[in-house]
């Protein structure tokens, strides 16, 4: 499907990258950006058109580089770091999928001067197993202030082993208005992701006997197992900044007032609408314990949609000061409506259930910055009524910088204090196969970190440590579990790229402890790593360039108890049986660079079969046996 698409896709477009090849190199201005956790302020981001190995085409890994996967790119996943795991209440049903997806907190903003378009494509393994990804971009300015823009994602992915079809088809449509007096952010995002479920396979002995498709897995052909994750959202800020005036020319200048203080009012509005379904035609395949509602077929569904509406003002001083302050408080609203089926128990039938619930809180923030080297920040929320009534979060960060002769340097710390209800669905649940009612009490959590980055160097060091009062994950038994006592977590990530001539090494190292691995394990050490080999080729004839990348990627962990999947749930959870770990994943790329496109050849999983048969992330997952993968980008704007 993809490679059709992707044809049609070259016919029309390679007169553009022709068009852009011959074209003289300009400078444009291209600028993206997204909006801070509480959307008052636009926090720029890399342009993504960067040649430096473009071979990691996964967008998960943009996310968080270390992810621990069921084997097959578009399937659950969860992040090796516990600090980049998604723990928020609101985003229960799509945790494992959320890097993939669009939705408000992660809607992406562009600004153009010309047109802006970036194709990628790519393809990995033979036609009966392959995993093609397409993602299509586009953003084009209508005047200085205006942009609109749209994203689509797909991950078609067959699947090495039986039944693990992966279909992620995402889109985000966004739009901008940025001048000086009036502002809004808007942004539409539709997720649709079907996941085949096997179960994983019956034994792991069975990789050395068989070939890959006829490994016999837990959920087979009798069941056809399947989930189904749709989200729809919308994200809308619109900001007004008091104190308007008209000068000369048609330019817009906002008036200082005293001291240089301005205002702005905001309103912001987030929909969200999200649906998970499982389906399974064989529930007696012995998979599951216990069957609720029907024997001969499952069809369980539940579903979460949210509504919040925000209204705040802001103030701050003249930026051109060198004591800037600012701050601002506001007040939110938020409507939520659970609904699934539940058992009855009477007889193997299924009821519905809808729950409506309802919060206000208060929000507000205080930032100083002075001089362009020192600034420090507070954040925090107040639930006052309604299901969370008496949840709260402060957090704060101190960011000084270093000007050096290599450029400049960044020394921050960071803190916070979370006092929140789990999410609704850890204490009620009702399916085919699991059925309960808890009354889960606050997580409280307190967070200390620190970060330096000195970009200009390519190193980043990190230091965090959380402390954690019931703490709450899924047990052994695969349902909600809350650990009274005190849970701690310390880790450090350093990232640092070497280079000695045309000799690089990008290293990304991650330790990590957990005070109680009984109830959380985590790898000692992760390591993500790539050596190779840089040279650009010049062609005095044509006046061209090509740049080349050759060499190999490392992935690497320590072994511990990793987390199992249950697709009815769609959770990852406990298991003391099974270890993962201790097993290089290397991989042999070729990058190359030819003005504004991108192509890469990649030999994935080179070490399958010839280290032993323990390639797996999760267990009864194994990763994909060799085979090759390529890919290319094409950006054009002119």
């Amino acid at each position: 499907m993809i490679r059709n698409l992707a044809i049609i896709v070259l016919i029309f477009v390679l007169p553009g990258i022709s068009a852009a090849a011959q074209s003289s190199a300009k400078s444009r201005i291209i600028r993206q950006w997204n909006l801070n956790h509480d959307f008052t302020e636009e926090v720029s981001i890399p342009f993504d058109t960067v040649f430096s190995l473009f071979h990691r085409y996964r967008i998960t890994d943009r996310y968080s580089p270390l992810n621990a996967t069921l084997g097959n790119y578009g399937l659950p996943f969860y992040q090796l770091n516990f600090f980049d795991r998604i723990n928020d209440p609101d985003e229960f049903l799509y945790a494992n999928y959320l890097p993939v997806m669009y939705v408000p907190r992660r809607a992406l903003f562009m600004n153009t001067q010309v047109p802006f378009t970036e194709l990628v494509w790519s393809n990995g393994g033979p036609r009966e197993t392959s995993e093609q990804t397409l993602r299509v971009r586009h953003s084009q300015n209508v005047n200085r202030y205006l942009n609109f823009g749209l994203i689509y994602d797909i991950i078609y992915n067959l699947g090495q082993y039986n039944y693990q079809r992966a279909e992620d088809k995402n889109f985000t449509f966004f739009s901008s208005y940025t001048a000086p007096v009036y502002k809004f952010y808007f942004s539409a995002g539709i997720n649709n992701i079907t996941s085949y479920e096997n179960g994983g396979i019956s034994n792991k002995e069975d990789l050395r006997q068989y070939e890959t498709r006829d490994v016999p897995v837990n959920l087979g052909g009798l069941n056809t197992a399947k989930s189904f994750l749709k989200n729809n959202n919308i994200l809308l800020v619109q900001r007004f900044t008091v104190g308007r005036k008209t000068e000369p020319q048609d330019s817009v200048k906002i008036d200082q007032g005293f001291s240089g203080l301005k205002g702005t009012f905001s309103h912001v509005f987030i929909y969200e609408n999200t649906k998970r379904s499982y389906a399974d035609k064989y529930p007696q395949s012995g998979f599951y314990d216990s069957i609720y509602i029907n024997k001969s077929s499952t069809f369980d569904s539940l579903a979460h949609r949210i509504i919040k509406n925000t209204l705040r003002f802001d103030f701050t001083t003249d930026e051109k000061r060198k004591f800037r302050i600012g701050g601002g408080a506001g007040i939110r609203n938020e409507l939520i409506r659970y609904s699934q089926i539940i058992p009855t128990h009477d007889i193997l039938l299924a009821d519905t259930m809808a729950l409506r619930k309802s919060n206000n809180a208060v929000v507000g923030r205080l930032f100083n910055d002075i001089g362009d080297k020192f600034r420090w920040s507070a954040n925090g929320e107040l639930f006052l009524t309604g299901y969370r009534a008496g949840d709260f979060s402060l957090s704060g960060e101190i960011i000084k910088s270093f000007g050096w002769n290599k450029g400049t340097a960044n020394w921050s710390i960071n803190g916070g204090i979370i006092n929140r209800q789990p999410s609704l669905w850890y204490e009620q649940w009702g399916s085919n196969h699991f059925e309960w009612n808890n009354t889960m009490k606050k997580e409280f959590r307190i967070d200390i970190g620190t970060r330096f980055n000195y970009p200009d160097r390519n190193m980043d060091l990190r230091f965090n440590y959380a402390i954690t009062d019931n703490y709450t994950d899924f047990n052994t038994e695969a349902v909600p579990s809350q650990h009274g006592g005190g849970l701690s977590v310390a880790s450090l990530l350093a990232r640092k790229d070497f280079r000695a001539w045309k000799f690089h090494i990008a290293a990304d190292v991650l330790a990590q402890v957990s005070s109680n691995s009984e109830i959380l394990d985590l790898p000692l050490v992760s390591v993500r790593s790539a050596g190779y080999i840089e040279h650009l080729f010049r062609f005095k004839q044509t006046n061209g360039a090509l740049n080349t990348q050759l060499g190999a990627d490392l992935l690497y962990h320590t072994p511990y108890y990793a987390y199992s999947w249950m697709p009815s749930t769609g959770r990852f959870f406990r298991q003391e049986k099974f270890k993962t770990g201790n097993y290089p994943f290397i991989n042999v790329f070729l990058n190359l660079k030819l003005k504004r496109t991108r192509i890469f050849v990649m030999y994935d999983h080179v070490t399958s079969g010839l280290l032993g048969y323990d390639y797996f992330m999760i267990p009864s997952y194994p990763m994909n046996y060799r085979m090759l993968r390529y890919g290319i980008a094409w950006t054009f704007y002119n």
